[in-house]
């Protein structure tokens, strides 16, 4: 699929909060808040241009977490009480949702004012949210149904944002490695088949100018017990152009999920664990991306950390410096595979 796209340095959008941006949310002043999120955006901003990050995101700085785009932009959601192991706030979906307006858009829009690289937008998946916000009896019949809805919110502002000029949009599901391996238990939660049914719903996009790509994050882990077929099931049903997947680690599954990619889809690669401070051997990263090219074409090929640094921005996963030693070095890997051609 290679092409003049070549977004080579790559990070999932979510980046640690400056400290100001923390205090501010903290106070509760509305205008306050608002002034120091631009703020932090800008700044936002100039790191990514210094650590020569061929994307630019908001870093999630005007979210509290990752999901935070859709579930305070559309109606039909009650945010709990209740929080999950990684810190994510639990919200139950009570009708089906209606958006309120542009999710992302008018956010992209004071991006592309800061730079001249096309912003890059990530969003939760509509599969995801089905499965983590359905609650039975209350409101939406099914998850399949409340997924249903989330994934037409989420593909017209999918066809806004590439009207306002971005060329590269994330749709993370961090489930989706998971349920390769195995089905959901609770006879209620959304299937493999029904979260493939959703997410495909968000990404048919039919009319792609040149260079865009619409990206799908499946999960974090690839997990030993996932199945080639369900591989290809999960490569074949949703049409997304790149795939962003995990490489950290080593291990064979993680080879497999590349390897079971079709031939006309892009893929990022996760080469830099984004949840410890250690920095990874270079030599070994570049053994790694060597097996792949032995079966790939490297040109349809980026780099990334393993996952957002901040999904949840009370609870980042490395320190401001650790994070930004992280999106060096694969800088550096990108540099060693490509040259300058980005």
């Amino acid at each position: 699929m290679a092409d003049t796209f070549n977004y080579r340095i790559d990070h999932h959008g979510s980046l640690v909060r400056p400290a100001e941006l923390t205090a501010a949310r903290a106070a509760g002043d509305a205008e306050a808040l608002k002034e120091a999120e631009l703020q932090a955006v800008k700044d936002a901003v100039v790191l990514q241009r210094k650590l020569r990050s061929t994307v630019v995101t908001d870093g999630d700085f005007p979210r509290e977490d990752f999901r935070g785009a859709v579930l305070d932009g559309v109606s039909g959601f009650r945010r709990t009480g209740e929080t999950d192991a990684d810190g994510l706030t639990r919200w139950v979906a009570e009708s089906l949702p209606k958006a309120n307006g542009p999710l992302l858009a008018d956010w992209t829009a004071r991006l592309t004012e800061l730079t001249v690289i096309a912003p890059k937008a990530s969003l939760p998946s509509p599969a995801y949210l089905a499965a983590t916000t359905f609650q039975p009896g209350h409101g939406p019949s099914s998850a399949r149904e409340l997924g249903e809805a989330l994934a037409e919110i989420l593909l017209a502002e999918i066809q806004l944002l590439v009207a306002e000029g971005v060329r590269l949009i994330q749709l993370n599901n961090p489930l989706l490695l998971g349920q390769l391996a195995t089905d959901p238990a609770d006879p209620g939660a959304l299937s493999f088949a029904d979260a493939l049914a959703v997410d495909a719903l968000a990404v048919r996009l039919d009319d792609r100018p040149e260079g865009v790509r619409i990206g799908l994050a499946p999960g974090p882990v690839a997990s030993a017990a996932i199945d080639r077929a369900r591989a290809e099931q999960l490569y074949g049903e949703i049409a997304a152009d790149r795939w962003i997947l995990p490489f950290d680690q080593g291990t064979p599954a993680e080879l497999a999920l590349v390897r079971a990619l079709p031939e006309d889809r892009d893929f990022c690669l996760g080469v830099v664990d984004a949840t410890v401070p250690e920095l990874e051997d270079i030599d070994t990263v570049m053994a790694r991306l060597d097996a792949v090219g032995e079966f790939k074409d490297l040109e349809d090929g980026a780099v990334a950390p393993s996952r957002g640094f901040a999904d949840v921005a009370s609870r980042p996963l490395l320190s401001s410096e650790q994070q930004r030693r992280k999106i060096e070095l694969v800088e550096t890997v990108a540099r060693y595979v490509w040259g300058n051609e980005f």
